[in-house]
């Protein structure tokens, strides 16, 4: 490749949005069907798994098992969709088909939804950044008496600027593209621990005496005998249908655990009709996946599962060190995949800031320094880690997965009548996006209200 940089801008346009998910999708026409499985896997499976034992606890065992059927039968249908209409529209990029379809609004709104998706995936990662290293931190320093080097957002902020920030001013992700594939082998890792882990903790977990134990040293048992006796029999069945406030937040959790659909259109470029194979497959995987996380991470905790499920072992386990390793592999993957994350989200900026193809290192750095410092503090003042899950999940995710995809579908794909079932379901398919989509926004924004005006001072939820 004796190119300049700059002509290489051009056709990255194309590769920027998706290297994110398939680092080892540039050479056309030769990738294998399961290496086609486990990039596409890499592309859906994220953060997202960790909130959902938190979504299980709050519908109950059968109902989730219900919506993650719906949410991840929908995804796939949703795919189909993208499928049909890229090869009877011609464009291969998401934004492209939104312009084919719309023009500069389909174009716009295409855009906005991935960049927002991509900002509530940088954010929950640098969330598991401020949760998990002070843990780990603590590990091995032995201390947590409050030590600056211990709050979760100066972490965030040194992380960032110390790696995150270098990593993310290359003008190329080079080898950065293959940390997908690592984060994927952690989320693996992780789901064998929880799995494990769920025999080796009792049930009648008395949480508020371990609280009691992390802060007055290990003379907890002399002091209460079980409090929580009387209700430890509620605390260790699982339920199988729950509804309660944050019931809401279950479809939007599950919406934002799919989303990789951006990722759809490049990989199809290159696999034509295996494509719909490979996505019925890799959907598959990640069901089980979400599926067994989610069930033994609720199995393990019942009603004091957190939003994010890693941190929840830290009230039983301060030093174990298979945790250890899970926390610090997961804390490795998310950050390497931070500037991974962040490169679509500043080619898409850029392309409509600027007209010129001429690349500015200023204007470069300017987007990367607002991007990260927007996403950190969101990260210091979201209350919890639900809060991003549950309004990407209700916004940008509904968009991608519901909502685009039919639209574009109704609008490009000629040869099929108004009145022909395709189209029908597809119609279909966008009221209920647009259901999905506000009733989840309202219901969320509801509960903030009632938060808020409940306790000014208490954090959501507890945290």
């Amino acid at each position: 490749g004796g190119h300049s940089d700059d002509s290489n801008n051009i056709d990255n346009k194309k590769g920027e949005m998706c290297r994110f998910f398939l680092p080892s999708m540039k050479q056309p026409g030769n990738a294998s069907f399961g290496m086609s499985v486990f990039n596409l896997g890499n592309a859906i499976m994220g953060s997202g798994i960790l909130g959902l034992s938190y979504a299980m606890a709050n519908t109950g065992i059968a109902l989730f098992v219900i919506l993650l059927m719906a949410v991840a039968i929908f995804s796939l249908y949703s795919v189909h969709l993208l499928l049909k209409t890229a090869n009877e529209g011609g464009a291969l990029v998401y934004e492209q088909l939104g312009y084919k379809a719309f023009g500069l609004p389909g174009k716009l709104a295409a855009s906005f939804s991935i960049t927002m998706q991509n900002i509530g995936a940088m954010s929950s990662y640098l969330y598991i950044v401020k949760y998990e290293l002070p843990i780990v931190i603590q590990a091995f320093l032995g201390t947590s008496n409050g030590e600056w080097y211990t709050n979760g957002d100066y972490l965030v902020l040194i992380v960032t600027l110390a790696i995150i920030l270098p990593l993310s001013l290359l003008r190329n992700l080079g080898y950065l593209g293959y940390t997908s594939g690592f984060s994927l082998l952690c989320m693996v890792f992780f789901l064998i621990v929880v799995i494990i882990k769920k025999f080796q903790i009792p049930c009648p977990l008395d949480i508020s005496n371990f609280n009691e134990s992390l802060s007055k040293g290990l003379n907890m048992t002399l002091h209460h005998p079980n409090i929580s006796e009387d209700n430890s029999e509620d605390h260790c069945t699982p339920k199988y249908f729950v509804f309660n406030s944050q019931t809401v937040y279950a479809v939007p959790i599950l919406s934002f655990a799919f989303v990789c659909h951006p990722a759809i259109l490049p990989m199809y470029e290159e696999l034509k009709e295996k494509m719909q194979g490979v996505a019925n497959v890799s959907f598959l995987a990640m069901f089980i996946m979400y599926l067994l996380a989610a069930l033994f991470g609720y199995l393990t905790f019942n009603v004091h599962v957190e939003p994010e499920l890693l941190h929840t072992y830290s009230k039983i386990f301060k030093f174990d060190v298979v945790l250890l390793i899970v926390r610090l592999a997961v804390l490795t993957a998310v950050t390497l995949t931070v500037p991974v994350v962040l490169f679509p989200i500043r080619t898409s900026i850029n392309q409509h800031v600027s007209s010129s193809k001429e690349f500015s290192w200023i204007r470069h750095t300017v987007i990367t320094v607002v991007l990260l410092a927007g996403t950190n503090a969101l990260v210091i003042f979201v209350p919890t880690i639900r809060d991003i899950f549950g309004f990407i999940g209700a916004s940008a995710a509904a968009m991608l997965i519901f909502i685009l995809p039919s639209a574009f579908y109704i609008k490009l794909v000629k040869k099929e009548p108004m009145k022909s079932m395709q189209k029908i379901g597809a119609t279909a398919f966008l009221l209920c996006g647009l259901v999905v989509m506000v009733g989840s926004m309202t219901l969320i924004m509801m509960d903030w209200l009632q938060n808020t005006t409940a306790s000014p001072e208490a954090p959501a939820n507890g945290h």
